[in-house]
């Protein structure tokens, strides 16, 4: 008699809520913003670009309005299949909308957040 059966495995994936990444480049080098595709008009005086990683990724969507709507930021990147955030401003611009991220995904949406980080 056999006794061994097939044994059916389902596997998926299931994100967490997270921010893993929050980064602040603060005057970074016009080449930098060529490289990442982003417009050149962006670059000006104390000039800074915030990158950001979120699970699910969708959620970028809402971190993007939330970005645009507390410091007037320009959207420089969105992939929202991906959780990718690209923002460009001035440094306290780009601090400001991170912060309000943060903020937001911790208190409304009780997300686990990661440290703002800045080179």
């Amino acid at each position: 008699m056999n006794t061994s059966v097939k044994q059916r495995i389902v596997q998926e994936l299931v994100p967490g809520k997270q921010i893993t990444l929050a980064h602040i480049i603060a005057n970074p080098d016009q080449a930098l913003y060529e490289k990442l595709g982003l417009k050149t008009d962006m670059v000006n005086l104390g000039s800074a670009i915030g990158v950001m990683t979120i699970s699910p990724a969708e959620t970028a969507i809402i971190i993007a309005d939330i970005a645009i709507k507390s410091a007037g930021v320009k959207l420089g990147f969105l992939d929202r299949y991906l959780g990718s955030l690209i923002i460009t401003g001035t440094v306290s611009e780009v601090e400001a909308a991170i912060q309000a991220i943060i903020d937001y995904t911790d208190e409304k949406l009780g997300f686990a957040i990661c440290e703002i980080t800045r080179t």
